[in-house]
């Protein structure tokens, strides 16, 4: 075998190989710190990539990702959740008929199980600043990127969590430094290139005390040094942080940079109590808004399947999904809740003088 030829590739350099090809926004520069490879698995990866096209990216999910921890780092859109003062809040409430179908509904009327087999939710959300969210530059940039131009690459990227608790605790409002993100690569080495970067400081710990109380006046940000050195040094992606403002300065300059330099950030995680500081990606989502100035996201860690806290697909396979325990009512909020005590619907008994979708009922079956 010539010196310059590969040797063959293992079933988990095979699977690496295969994400640095497909993902391209993961180097393998980032893969080494993430999945913590050898030299030579580094070294075969980068040589293999152009004649591995027999490669798919379902062997990744059977080696990597099936067995791993999956973290929520969202919170949950609702009527009494915390906003920025100048904001309102959403509501939700029971879905109205928009005009009369007859023997199905009438104008105005809401849908219902059992005249309709099925019911819908209205949700009037008042701004696309709401929680958990991606902000782009557009939000404070005339010239900037809307929701609609991120692109998919953003989607699977290394998660960095850096705790800078130990400063917060001693000053709530204190804004992590360039130097906290120094401290943490001493620790566990160079920040990856295109990671997302989320600063730990467990103000969202305190987010049902925020919806009966109000959002604090002073809470943790990100500092302007250490947002460069991010973007311009380390060229991360995006940094996200708890809090629904990137800093406490009088004229918001971190966020201000950040949007005028065309870059993104993430406000509003949570659950970074439970995400290991390395070694973990993160799948961001979020609504795709035609000219949007902030995306309603949805943030999941992936963790190594040894990580002591998430939940692995074995244990929550999504499909199918639990039944609730009582009949879902909704509560003073229009929020549809299980309620103890509610009379179940007889459904397709023909008592609305209806004709309800999905009649007669199909038969309950069981997977294998």
């Amino acid at each position: 075998m010539l010196a310059h030829e590969p040797l063959p590739l293992s079933a988990r350099e095979r699977v690496l190989a295969l994400i640095a090809l497909v993902t391209g926004s993961i180097s393998l520069v980032s893969l080494c710190a993430v999945w913590s490879l050898s030299v030579r698995e580094v070294d075969l990866a980068s040589r293999s990539i152009l004649s591995s096209s027999e490669l798919g990216l379902h062997a990744a999910y059977a080696e990597l990702f099936r067995d791993a921890k999956y973290v929520d780092m969202t919170h949950t859109i609702h009527p009494r959740m915390p906003v920025w003062d100048l904001f309102t809040s959403p509501t939700l409430g029971a879905a109205r008929a928009s005009l009369h179908m007859d023997g199905f509904i009438g104008r105005g009327e809401s849908f219902s199980y059992a005249a309709n087999g099925f019911i819908a939710t209205s949700v009037t959300l008042p701004t696309d600043q709401l929680g958990t969210q991606l902000d782009p530059p557009a939000h404070w940039n005339e010239f900037g990127a809307t929701i609609d131009d991120v692109p998919p690459t953003v989607s699977l990227r290394p998660l960095v969590v850096i705790d800078v608790r130990n400063s917060t605790r001693v000053d709530p409002g204190y804004h992590a430094r360039a130097q906290d993100v120094l401290a943490w690569e001493r620790v566990h080495g160079r920040i990856p290139a295109g990671a997302a970067v989320f600063f730990r400081t467990d103000w969202s710990a305190r987010w049902e005390e925020y919806i009966e109380q109000g959002l604090p006046e002073r809470f943790p940000g990100v500092s302007i040094d250490a947002l460069r050195l991010l973007h311009l040094d380390r060229q991360v992606l995006l940094h996200g942080h708890e809090p629904l403002d990137t800093d406490m300065t009088p004229s918001l300059e971190g966020e201000a940079w950040l949007m005028h330099n065309g870059y993104l950030q993430v406000e509003g995680v949570t659950n970074l109590h439970l995400v290991p500081p390395t070694g973990a990606l993160v799948s961001i989502g979020f609504a795709k808004i035609a000219g949007g100035t902030g995306g309603y996201a949805r943030l999941v860690a992936i963790c190594p399947s040894q990580w002591e806290h998430g939940m692995s697909i074995a244990e929550a396979p999504g499909a199918p999904l639990p039944s609730q325990e009582h009949p879902l009512r909704r509560d003073a909020d229009g929020v549809l809740r299980p309620k103890a005590g509610a009379e179940p619907t007889r459904y397709c008994d023909n008592a609305h003088d209806r004709q309800p979708l999905g009649c007669p009922l199909p038969a309950v079956e069981s997977a294998g």
